[in-house]
């Protein structure tokens, strides 16, 4: 769930579960390891820069905000994920991966001076108002986000539920700034959604990894095979804009799908941040193909689940370059409340690909573009079917009664007006997943 070398940084503040809440699982490490020895002609000047600060600042400081201040510089300095969490700052991650907390739905991070938008959260006031991941924040209400830390940016965005707020953002393309009035909201997170595509064909997608994400993605398999009459003959995983967030629920997801092998492996310097982790027997979906859709918003948990099910050849990942989190997160819990969130390993595909800063690349490519109809007469072409007095098809007699008369089979349905925009005008990569899982399933049908 991590970024690369850009300044992203944890929004645990309710604001929203994201890329930096971590591909990695919470670990409360122990903290009675031997202490290293400390240089002390480092700390004689950060002692002597405290002092200074105390006697000659312009106003008083209390010493537990520069030590805070001092110990938050000294973790943001080593990544942009390690962090320390005040007591407001933990208790709002742990309630983010519940998936329910307040704010506006919105996963963000730092980027030269400007608040940049990760993702927008399915189903949140961010999403519904039309905020697009890329979206430059350049002002929050009236004041201007320049020279703001990300906390304070988050602060101001959070709010009572009801109240509204207004973002002036730039975004590229767009001649002008864009001024959203968003309404803030509980956000209420379900990270998986269903439905069958046409008979046969299930689409699922998840739109954040939190603790109860596998036993969801089942049940909806469930629901899809029960429509499809237990023939389930394809399935389409949409990770796009999935900026991840509990390793344990991606290593469930890809389990799901997988009958053996490992899944994912995490390497870093201490014994506890080494772990392997390893598919158990059963395929949900008994070996019937499945298409991967992911983009530049799917980070750590998603890149987990695409890099294992491509390693492991078991499905054909579509879409574009994936964001390239590739680093695990250890939360400890400190004294009176707060906590310390520090990079402690890498995380590796069964290949041994390091996803860090590089990311999933496609097996196919796909560009996110939208198709528009050719505009016409409006007038359906004429077929056979049509002509007055056409031959019937020779499965079925036709009388000379019949003759210029439309049968059933061609006659125009009541409700055609009523049929729903095609697929390919609405989500131009989901309709070639399902295309290319046609073809996937035609072929496993003909093999000997």
């Amino acid at each position: 769930m991590q970024f690369n070398t850009r300044n992203f940084v944890i929004l645990g503040l309710g604001l929203v579960l994201g890329v930096s809440i971590n591909v990695g699982h919470s670990v409360f490490a122990e903290r009675d390891k031997p202490a290293a020895s400390l240089p002390l002609d480092d700390l004689r000047a950060f002692t002597e820069v405290m002092n200074k600060i105390k006697t000659d600042y312009v106003e008083p400081v209390e010493d537990k905000t520069l030590l805070q201040n001092a110990i938050r510089g000294m973790l943001s300095g080593l990544d942009p994920h390690s962090a320390y969490l005040d007591k407001e700052a933990f208790k709002d991650l742990q309630v983010s991966t519940t998936g329910e907390f307040g704010g506006l739905g919105i996963e963000v991070g730092m980027e030269d001076g400007a608040v940049k938008v990760i993702s927008p959260i399915d189903d949140t006031p961010a999403q519904q108002a039309g905020i697009q991941a890329g979206d430059l924040i350049i002002r929050i209400d009236d004041t201007p986000v320049k020279g703001m830390t990300l906390s304070d940016a988050v602060s101001r965005m959070r709010g009572k539920p009801g109240t509204e707020i207004t973002l002036t953002i730039a975004r590229e393309g767009a001649e002008k700034l864009l001024k959203i009035t968003l309404k803030r909201a509980v956000i209420k997170v379900s990270s998986v959604k269903g439905r069958t595509l046409e008979p046969g064909y299930g689409y699922l997608r998840i739109s954040q990894f939190q603790a109860n994400t596998g036993d969801n993605l089942a049940q909806f398999i469930t629901k899809l095979k029960q429509e499809s009459g237990d023939n389930m003959k394809g399935l389409v995983l949409d990770l796009r804009n999935n900026p991840g967030g509990v390793l344990n629920a991606s290593v469930a997801v890809s389990d799901a799908f997988l009958d053996k092998g490992l899944i994912v492996y995490t390497d870093g310097r201490v014994k506890d941040s080494q772990q392997k982790f390893r598919a158990t027997p059963g395929d949900i979906l008994k070996g019937a193909p499945i298409v991967v859709l992911i983009n530049g918003g799917s980070a750590s948990a998603s890149e987990i689940v695409a890099g294992a099910l491509q390693d492991h050849k078991r499905a054909i990942v579509m879409g574009s370059k994936s964001f390239g989190k590739g680093s695990v997160q250890t939360v400890i819990p400190m004294d009176e409340g707060s906590a310390l969130k520090l990079t402690t390993a890498r995380y590796y595909t069964p290949s041994g690909r390091s996803i860090q800063a590089e990311g999933i690349t496609p097996d196919i490519a796909l560009e996110n573009i939208k198709v528009t109809a050719v505009e016409g007469s409006g007038v359906d072409p004429v077929k056979e079917a049509d002509l007055s007095g056409h031959l019937v098809n020779g499965s079925k007699k036709k009388t000379p009664e019949d003759s210029g008369k439309t049968t059933e089979e061609t006659k125009p349905a009541a409700d055609a007006k009523k049929t729903p925009e095609k697929l390919a005008n609405t989500d131009y990569q989901l309709y070639e997943a399902l295309n290319l899982l046609k073809g996937l399933s035609i072929m496993r049908e003909r093999a000997p």
